[in-house]
């Protein structure tokens, strides 16, 4: 059964009244054609004001919608043959953090994502996407995997933080993820990196650092949530829709400040209203960004890699 947020009950509605004029062509001789056109055009025009004029926060809460395609989903529609690599050789394997080599449009890729659940049990297992050191260690693996094999790098960034626990800090949570932050900018391959849903923090950070950081449309990246920011500043939860206005944590608020280099458009209705025709578009996106990254020298591209984020944000000294 589909999942509607408060701002598509609308749709919902609508959605509900055609089902019922359908079943009821099923069960008379009634014509409903003209019927059932007409609430199909209303529906489809009534989407597309609703996605046209979203606030932060609802793009905020698309990010998060639970129908909304994951790392693992997009692999499977996108590639081919995917072969999952576990474990970073030193702890454990990180279910939160995934990653393999796969076939995309002809030519091998090493695809790395955070990926979360679709129930209580899988969220548990993937740790609601909140990956713990191993994740990030096992992430960097892969990545020098692909470098030496000499084959492209793709990052696909839904977290909502890396794991806060203590046995997280014990392990050196901290280091790995600034390890990574390093490791990345002196990648020989392509490195395209996409946030396909929360990109919260140094979690989101930790595997973001590429030729190429693409956002879907219905995403956010951003040091903190609403949430945690609201609860810091006002002392409440209540205040998050204003919070997310102040941090401007959009995808399109991220390209006019040029953090992020590229917005990858949605389907009308969010990335969960069609993931076939979503993983189509990203896949497409993606062969072109790798074809653009291939035709440059590695060293030209690891100066531009570093130039991009060295030109982020003022420093004063």
């Amino acid at each position: 059964m589909r999942t509607y947020l408060d701002f598509e009950k609308p749709i919902a509605d609508l959605e509900s009244r055609l089902e019922e004029t359908k079943k009821l062509a099923q069960t008379s001789n009634v014509d409903v054609s003209e019927a059932v056109n007409i609430l199909e055009q209303s529906i489809d025009k009534l989407r597309r004001e609703i996605f046209q004029n979203l606030t932060r926060w609802q793009r905020v809460q698309l990010s998060r919608h639970p129908d909304r395609p994951y790392t693992l989903d997009y692999i499977s529609l996108m590639c081919d043959q995917f072969i999952e690599l576990h474990g970073d050789r030193t702890v454990r394997d990180d279910p939160a953090m995934v990653g393999g080599f796969c076939e995309l449009g002809g030519q091998t890729v090493m695809m790395i994502g955070q990926q979360k659940g679709r129930n209580t049990k899988q969220r548990q297992y993937r740790n609601f996407g909140m990956p713990n050191p191993e994740g990030y260690r096992k992430a960097l693996r892969l990545m020098k995997l692909a470098e030496k094999f000499n084959k492209p790098i793709v990052t696909m960034i839904d977290t909502p933080g890396a794991f806060p626990g203590l046995e997280a800090e014990e392990r050196g949570q901290g280091e790995a993820i600034a390890r990574n932050l390093k490791e990345m900018f002196m990648l020989t391959v392509p490195v395209i990196c996409i946030v396909i849903g929360e990109g919260a923090s140094g979690g989101a950070l930790g595997i973001a650092i590429g030729d190429k950081v693409l956002m879907l449309e219905n995403t956010w990246y951003s040091v903190i949530s609403p949430e945690n920011c609201s609860t810091i500043l006002w002392r409440s939860w209540n205040f998050k829709e204003q919070a997310a206005e102040a941090m401007k944590l959009t995808a399109r608020d991220m390209q006019l400040n040029k953090l992020v280099d590229e917005i990858v458009e949605e389907p009308v209705g969010g990335a969960h209203n069609d993931h076939q025709a979503m993983a189509n578009h990203l896949k497409t996106v993606i062969l072109d960004a790798i074809a653009q990254l291939s035709a440059l020298d590695p060293q030209e591209r690891i100066n531009q890699r570093i130039d991009k984020f060295c030109e982020m944000g003022v420093v004063l000294e």
